[in-house]
C-alpha cells in the first residue's frame, strides 16, 4: 500500500499527549490484571497500550496516525517514523498476533504469553514516553 493510500488523521501535540495518558493507563492495567493472574486481559490491555503507544510515535514524528481498522497501515507508518518509530513496530508488530486470542478465543491466554505481551508493552510505551519526553526538551 502506498503511503498516499493510507487512512491517517492529522493530530496535535495535544492529542499525542493524550494518547500517552491512555498508553500509560494501559500498561498500568496490564500490570494489574497480570499480577492478578489474569492473562486475557492483561494481553488485550497490553495491546492497547502498545497501539496508543504507536500513536504517540507517529503522532510526533509526522503529525499523524492511522485511522485504519488493519493495523498494518500502523506498522507501516512507523516504520517510516524514523527509529522509535520502527522500534515500537517491532513490539507491536509482536502483540497483534496475540489480539484475537486474547479478545475473542476461547482458549486462555498463557501465562508465559501474557508476560511476553507485557514485556511488549513495556518498551513501545518506554519508547513513547522517551520521545516524547525528548520533544519536551528540545
Amino acid at each position: 500500500m502506498s503511503p498516499g493510500s493510507r487512512r491517517t488523521r492529522r493530530i496535535t501535540l495535544t492529542e499525542v499527549r493524550g494518547y500517552m495518558g491512555k498508553a500509560e493507563q494501559f500498561l498500568e492495567a496490564t500490570q494489574t490484571e497480570h499480577d492478578a493472574g489474569r492473562y486475557g486481559p492483561a494481553t488485550s490491555l497490553a495491546v492497547h497500550a502498545a497501539i496508543n503507544a504507536a500513536d504517540v510515535v507517529s503522532g510526533l514524528r509526522s503529525a499523524q496516525r492511522s485511522t485504519s481498522a488493519n493495523h498494518d497501515q500502523t506498522l507501516g507508518l512507523l516504520r517510516e517514523a524514523g527509529r522509535d518509530g520502527r522500534a515500537v513496530a517491532t513490539q507491536l508488530q509482536r502483540l497483534l498476533p496475540l489480539k484475537n486470542r486474547a479478545e475473542y478465543d476461547p482458549q486462555p491466554v498463557a501465562r508465559t504469553q501474557a508476560t511476553a505481551a507485557l514485556r511488549a508493552a513495556q518498551q513501545a510505551v518506554g519508547i513513547a514516553c522517551q520521545a516524547l519526553a525528548d520533544r519536551d526538551t528540545t
